[in-house]
């Protein structure tokens, strides 16, 4: 019989497992309010934080991709795994013990999924690898973390391991661990010989396992220590289920926190590079791991950055002094503009790397190294120069033509305007302004589509940061409303209160029908909240929310209905915490309000039609029946102007 996971124990952990403390693994978050934090998004590129928690609420949305939901549902996403996966691990995260249901077996370890089996076997091997590198045979691998000026402490902060020199030795001793050969295999630990068998990945290489932002082993890089070792001098796990090169920095588990709060990252080239910068007392250095620093790292680090309009972080690039380091600088200025921040360059003299500069100048040198670092711009653009013969007038010309375009690649006007000028001095140009008014006019010339400012589209239930319009025969998108249109502002912080404090909202918002919402999709959500119970079910926090979520229908606007419940239970109410009652009480009062005066000017006209002669007695009722609702809308703006007119 299949394992389940009890509901029980799904509750449990999600009410333990912090949804904050989980984000805030991969995103730096900071407050935004009343039980709330903000930060950049880590499902797109963005500039200005648009993705919320609500810590007491347990749940988190995004209102640049539309994305929301618990603490479950955020790490499917950014692990691509499945719900039990996301369950499992953070059981494990938090020491949790699932009592699983439905086995035929006595075993206490349930048959895990795909990712977790991954987790646990380079956990396994990390550990198996740093027991080696204690053995007699891995003599040559102290070594050279001894010529590299680390010691055992260093070697054991880092995880450093050994990979012996047997075919499968690691393989059987994982095996008798019981880990299967496809779950090895899975993990680029073991490969099938050429003889159908079992060997291991690594041999006779000293290792560095590669870790992600929350600590997990995803990988492993290993370097050559002997010269009839026929491979590479640098070996890498290939990609894997957990292992992406192109979405993974060495170190990065441990300058994570030091990124944030610093507000800066220092980029490297090896693994030891990052050994040297922290030993050095530089926390925020990381490595890529084997590729090019690409727009996958950029996102990292900014997520960690949280660069923003209010914050500006740095990326410093300490690249190797050769002409190697000096191509690897160019590559990143290349794409330097995704990132809004100061991005800078410091390399080291006489073409070492950091780890060759800490050995012969000690700590001290790396720590000037960095505060010496130049502008990226300024590092490129005198990159370029060196390329010409400044001291002859050809040679000048040929400068400027290879460097004005770039310059007018600047985006912000004022810092292009002030390179133009730097330009001018560093060429040697005795006239300024021609160098200034030739960068402006080539930052005038069309951009190519890539760097084209995408057209404003129509803002779509299904998404949020401006919808796409339908495809092919799909079914066409209910408008999302305007978050700041004022003639709705009461109706959506009504439904707004009654996502997060269904117990304050209770009957006095369920007794509102759905035609008191004017807006499709307003009034949509609200009867998937009356299918779902209505506020006085008893349920609130996630539980609420699945509620609603579970009521709507299945069809295309539901499902972008779900993006807008995300937007309702992270958006901050504008309201003390001991003014919320009476906040939520005249938001309500102000939708009834609205609700009733149109209920009262379609009476007006009936009662202006009826003749008080002819019809006396009806012309009487629905005469006392407008005075009665003329009596309930002053009552109505009492209680609405009492507790909101602070607030509108």
């Amino acid at each position: 019989m299949a394992r389940r996971i009890p509901d029980k124990d799904i509750a449990a952990i999600r009410e333990r497992a912090r949804i904050e403390e989980v984000v805030g693994e991969y995103v730096a978050l900071k407050p935004g309010g009343v039980d709330s934090l903000k930060g950049l998004s880590p499902f797109k590129d963005e500039k200005t934080p648009s993705f919320h928690v609500r810590p007491q609420h347990g749940y988190y949305h995004c209102f640049s991709t539309g994305e929301g939901g618990d603490v479950y549902s955020f790490l499917m996403k950014m692990e691509h795994i499945t719900f039990v996966e996301a369950v499992e691990q953070l059981a494990d995260r938090i020491g949790y013990q699932i009592n699983y249901e439905g086995s035929d077996s006595g075993s206490d370890g349930p048959d895990r999924g795909a990712r977790a089996r991954i987790i646990a076997a380079n956990a396994a091997a990390q550990k198996f690898y740093a027991e080696q590198l204690g053995s007699e045979e891995a003599q040559v691998a102290r070594d050279f973390l001894a010529r590299k000026g680390f010691d055992r402490a260093a070697a054991e902060a880092f995880g450093c391991g050994y990979a012996p020199s047997g075919w499968d030795t690691m393989t059987q001793a994982l095996r008798r661990q019981g880990f299967s050969f496809e779950d090895l295999e899975a993990a680029k630990l073991s490969r099938k010989s050429s003889r159908g068998t079992y060997i291991d990945w690594f041999h006779r290489r000293i290792l560095w396992p590669i870790r992600n932002s929350a600590a997990e082993v995803v990988g492993f890089g290993a370097r050559k220590l002997f010269d009839d070792d026929q491979m590479g001098k640098y070996m890498n796990t290939s990609d894997s289920l957990v292992y992406k090169k192109s979405q993974v920095l060495f170190g990065i588990d441990l300058a994570r926190k030091e990124i944030a709060k610093q507000r800066q990252a220092v980029v490297v080239e090896g693994y030891t590079d990052v050994m040297a910068m922290h030993a050095a007392g530089i926390k925020t250095a990381v490595a890529t791991c084997g590729t090019a620093f690409g727009p996958e790292h950029m996102t990292l680090l900014r997520r960690l950055l949280l660069d923003d309009s209010h914050f500006r972080g740095q990326i410093i690039y300490t690249f190797d002094g050769d002409e190697a380091g000096k191509k690897a600088a160019m590559r990143a200025f290349a794409g330097d503009q995704q990132f809004a921040g100061k991005s800078f360059v410091a390399i080291a003299p006489g073409g070492m790397d950091p780890n060759d500069l800490r050995q012969n100048s000690g700590d001290a040198a790396l720590r000037d190294l960095i505060a010496s670092r130049v502008p990226m711009f300024e590092f490129a653009i005198r990159t370029m120069l060196e390329n010409h013969d400044l001291d002859t007038a050809e040679g000048r010309v040929d400068a400027l033509r290879e460097t004005v375009p770039v310059v007018g690649q600047i985006q912000d006007a004022a810092l292009r305007d002030d390179y133009a000028r730097q330009l001018a001095g560093w060429v040697g140009w005795d006239d300024p302004g021609q160098v200034l008014r030739r960068v402006r006019e080539e930052s005038r010339k069309p951009r190519s589509a890539q760097g084209a400012r995408p057209q404003r589209r129509m803002r779509t239930v299904s998404d949020d940061g401006g919808g796409r319009a339908p495809e092919g025969n799909a079914a066409p998108r209910m408008l999302l409303p305007d978050r700041r249109d004022p003639s709705l502002w009461p109706q959506r912080e009504a439904l707004k209160a009654a996502v997060q404090e269904p117990a304050l909202a209770g009957p006095l918002f369920d007794s509102l029908p759905a035609e008191t919402f004017r807006h499709p999709a307003y009034r949509a959500l609200a009867e998937a909240m009356a299918n779902a119970g209505g506020t006085a079910q008893g349920k609130s926090g996630v539980d609420w929310i699945d509620s609603i979520v579970n009521a709507m229908s299945p069809s295309a606007a539901a499902q972008g209905l779900r993006s807008l419940v995300g937007e309702l239970a992270t958006e901050e109410i504008p309201a003390s915490q001991d003014r919320l009652p009476m906040f939520v009480e005249g938001v309500i009062a102000r939708v009834q309000e609205t609700w009733v005066s149109q209920q009262i000017a379609v009476l007006r006209g009936t009662v202006q039609r009826m003749n008080p002669q002819t019809e006396p007695d009806d012309y009487a009722a629905a005469f006392g029946d407008l005075i009665a609702l003329e009596s309930y809308r002053r009552g109505l703006l009492e209680r609405a102007s009492g507790a909101t007119q602070d607030m509108a």
